[in-house]
């Protein structure tokens, strides 16, 4: 699996968490969330760096808009430290990456 696949899955399950804790306890996405993987998908599809990407914080060019930036970093804030309880592999991967 490459890098931005990889990045996906993170994403996807940060935002499932997120979504699960805020919106609904379910394993679908709210149509909220659900753009916001779609937009987060559409960015790393059209990465620049592609597989020489770095962890979008570190990133020199930030290509989110504004509001989405602010969206998915209240997903990040919320999911990034309960993703060692409820995924560790994917927290590992993305650690060691």
């Amino acid at each position: 699996m490459g890098k931005i696949e990889s990045e996906k899955q993170s994403v996807y399950r940060m935002i499932r968490l997120y979504c699960r804790k805020k919106h609904m306890p379910s394993d679908d996405l709210c149509p909220e969330c659900e753009t916001l993987k779609q937009y987060a998908f559409l960015k790393l599809d059209n990465c620049r760096f592609k597989d020489d990407k770095k962890a979008c914080r570190y990133c020199p060019a930030h290509c989110y808009q504004k509001d989405m930036r602010v969206e998915i970093r209240k997903v990040m804030q919320l999911s990034g430290p309960r993703m060692i309880l409820y995924d560790p592999v994917v927290v590992f991967k993305h650690l060691f990456n």
